[in-house]
């Protein structure tokens, strides 16, 4: 086979001799051309580049991460309407960055603030990202780092603290194996996590006979006096935030048989200890472990209603935020809806007694901002419903409950 034959007859078809007239057929309008140049046409793009002045900021990245493994900063997780602050840390692909400033601000298509930053990376880069850009990137796969949290001067009860009302339950242990299997000697920050009812010194008297001490002797890291705390909610608190991180290994105790112990984690101490003084005062409903970070990470536990509704014939809308916005700002009163076919038996019923099509009426408005997992709403009262033209009109009172996004 003569390749260069076949493609020269290829060249030379017929069909590819064509006319201006025809070639025009494949040609593209101009006005089509400049949508397309104009859509191809890269935007302003950020670079990374070499922060010149990054030593002022790295003792402030180093101070950061010892804040977090330390309890004293968490991770939280943040949605797409929550606005991000200037001087705040953020987490982005297992990187922090500080967002230094916000250069002039404009509104972007969700209403939100943009415009460009810059920012400052641990690595010693900067850039100059869109807001919105870092916003989608935060929420996409990152977290906001918290700020700081006040720390109280006493976390653990002492005998001065105790009342007649008050009930030594027991202790918390903190314990470090002293074991020579590789497994668990090779493992750092290896941790187990317990409460006793006696002192821990009388709890660990056996502990090489013991499979729950993983059949060696250990070392006492730190015990805490504990009032009024049951033993089996504290262990069910434990495993519960430290759950990803829990160390699973067999050990054989003295008559041969198998076990594999429970209580032991691959955790950092400093976080241990926070995990036991957010246990004590009750705030470690709104945490969880991150095995990645090495920290706690602060869940966004939504809100529940208080405001009872079971009297209340309510009717739920959605909205875009602007009005919203006026409504909560008391500038807006009458929320309209057009009456369509779609919408009769939303908005309107026939009674039974005379064949006639009313209105229905309601108490409140149940109004929701788009469709998004943490979307603002607002439960509104209605003073009166009319009906003009193909409109029912619903005239709003009190704004009876605010529910914030995120």
């Amino acid at each position: 086979m003569d390749i260069d034959k076949e493609l020269e007859d290829i060249l030379d078809d017929p069909l590819l001799n064509l006319s201006e007239k025809e070639a025009e057929l494949f040609d593209i309008p101009t006005d089509m051309r400049k949508a397309m140049a104009a859509r191809n046409k890269a935007d302003y793009i950020a670079q990374r580049k070499l922060c010149e002045n990054f030593e002022q900021y790295r003792p402030l990245f180093k101070q950061v991460h010892q804040d977090l493994k330390q309890g004293r900063r968490s991770l939280v997780k943040i949605s797409k309407t929550i606005n991000l602050q200037a001087g705040h840390y953020y987490i982005v692909d297992g990187q922090m960055l500080l967002l230094e400033a916000i250069g002039e601000k404009r509104q972007s298509s969700n209403s939100l603030p943009d415009g460009r930053t810059r920012c400052i990376y641990e690595n010693g880069t900067e850039s100059d990202i869109l807001l919105q850009t870092l916003r989608k990137n935060v929420v996409g796969g990152g977290y906001a780092v918290t700020e700081l949290q006040s720390e109280n001067d006493s976390k653990f009860f002492t005998n001065m603290d105790l009342t007649e009302k008050d009930k030594v339950t027991g202790y918390i242990y903190v314990l470090r194996s002293l074991s020579e299997n590789p497994a668990i000697s090779s493992q750092n920050n290896l941790y187990k996590i317990g409460f006793s009812t006696n002192t821990v010194e009388e709890r660990i008297a056996n502990a090489e006979h013991e499979p729950t001490y993983l059949m060696a002797p250990v070392e006492i890291v730190a015990t805490y006096k504990v009032v009024n705390l049951h033993s089996q909610k504290f262990e069910d608190l434990v495993h519960q935030v430290l759950q990803a991180v829990q160390f699973h290994v067999t050990v054989i105790d003295d008559e041969g048989k198998s076990h594999e112990p429970k209580e032991w984690f691959v955790v950092p101490l400093n976080v241990v200890n926070v995990i036991i003084e957010k246990i004590m005062d009750g705030s470690i409903v709104g945490y969880t472990y991150n095995s990645d970070m090495k920290c706690l990470e602060q869940r966004i536990v939504k809100k529940q209603s208080t405001l009872d509704t079971k009297d209340l014939k309510v009717l739920t809308l959605n909205i875009k935020k602007i009005y919203f916005d006026e409504i909560i700002a008391g500038s807006k009163k009458i929320e309209y809806r057009e009456l369509k076919q779609s919408t009769l038996n939303k908005y309107t019923y026939i009674d039974e007694a005379d064949g006639k099509r009313y209105l229905r009426r309601y108490d409140a408005l149940r109004l929701f901002v788009g469709y998004h997992k943490d979307r603002e709403s607002a439960l509104v009262q209605v003073v009166d419903t009319t009906y003009s033209d193909g409109i029912v009109e619903y005239h709003l009172g009190a704004v009876l409950e605010l529910k914030q996004s995120g």
